[in-house]
């Protein structure tokens, strides 16, 4: 027997009740379609604008295909000024990669002491890290100069460098893997095997803490390569710089040389490429490593 149809007012009823979950993702996907155009526009400009020649940047559709300069706007920008740009990229590289390296190792590992260690105050000394993530760069900026004055490290190497190496978030971060992550059973397994705590961290802990050390990574990658404000307050030696510094540099220049934009732009460009490969090598770990103790 076919089932009985439902009265017309019951099919209103069931339609209205359809309605406002199509229109509830509809609304969804144009707030995500617009979140997105707003994202990639400016990268679209950017790659289209790094292949034109300095008169068709201002004069030309940037859509265009008059004034093609993007093989000579590649030689510019790594023969303006001596090759400037290519010692700055390499002092990114180093400040970025080795400083998220070393930062994301002690990040993870002081938020594996405070999650599996008791100690006196550790509950309030974790609430100054916490405070600490609350605090502005900038802020900072000026007693870090003050104190790397003292120490006679200002227009060093060491003056951007070592500051990177803290980040209060990542020590956040790190705890909340090391509650996910490492079970308290294994860590216990691994001590009545006779480990030590510095062999059941490095051979038991870190390699269940493996994507969480690549989110840390990740971010604090990120945040050295973009940062800004601490090179302009420490370094005066533009063979320190790390592109950020040196593409305000240029870009300040143009003003008064407008030979300066196109390789402006096109600084601009490769200066993304390292942060677009990173994620895109270690997005696994880094999408793993997001839902650390969502699941318990």
């Amino acid at each position: 027997m076919s089932a009985p149809a439902l009265p017309r007012t019951a099919r209103r009823s069931a339609s209205a009740a359809r309605r406002p979950g199509l229109t509830g993702r509809t609304v969804v996907n144009l707030v995500v379609g617009v979140s997105v155009l707003y994202t990639l526009l400016p990268v679209l400009w950017l790659v289209l604008a790094s292949t034109k020649d300095r008169d068709a940047l201002f004069k030309s559709n940037v859509l265009s295909v008059k004034g093609f300069s993007l093989v000579q706007n590649l030689k510019d920008v790594f023969s303006m000024d001596a090759g400037l740009y290519g010692r700055w990229y390499a002092n990114s590289l180093l400040y970025a990669v080795l400083g998220a390296a070393l930062g994301a190792l002690i990040s993870v590992a002081c938020g594996y002491a405070f999650d599996k260690y008791r100690f006196r105050h550790k509950e309030k000394m974790f609430g100054l890290v916490l405070a600490a993530v609350m605090v502005p760069q900038t802020v900072l900026a000026l007693p870090l100069y003050l104190m790397a004055s003292k120490a006679g490290l200002v227009n060093t190497f060491w003056a951007v460098f070592i500051p990177v190496l803290f980040n209060p978030f990542g020590v956040y971060l790190g705890r909340i893997f090391s509650q996910g992550y490492v079970p308290n059973e294994v860590l216990e397994a691994a001590r009545v095997d006779g480990a030590g705590e510095l062999a059941t961290y490095f051979k038991v802990a870190m390699r269940m803490l493996g994507p969480g050390l690549v989110t840390v990574f990740l971010f604090q990658l990120t945040a050295i390569w973009n940062n800004f404000f601490l090179p302009m307050v420490m370094l005066s030696n533009q063979d320190l710089y790390p592109v950020s510094l040196g593409l305000y540099t240029w870009n300040s220049s143009a003003s008064v040389s407008p030979e300066y934009y196109p390789v402006v732009v096109m600084g601009s460009l490769l200066a993304i490429v390292p942060l677009i490969l990173a994620f895109a090598l270690l997005q696994r770990f880094w999408r793993s490593g997001l839902t650390a103790g969502a699941v318990k």
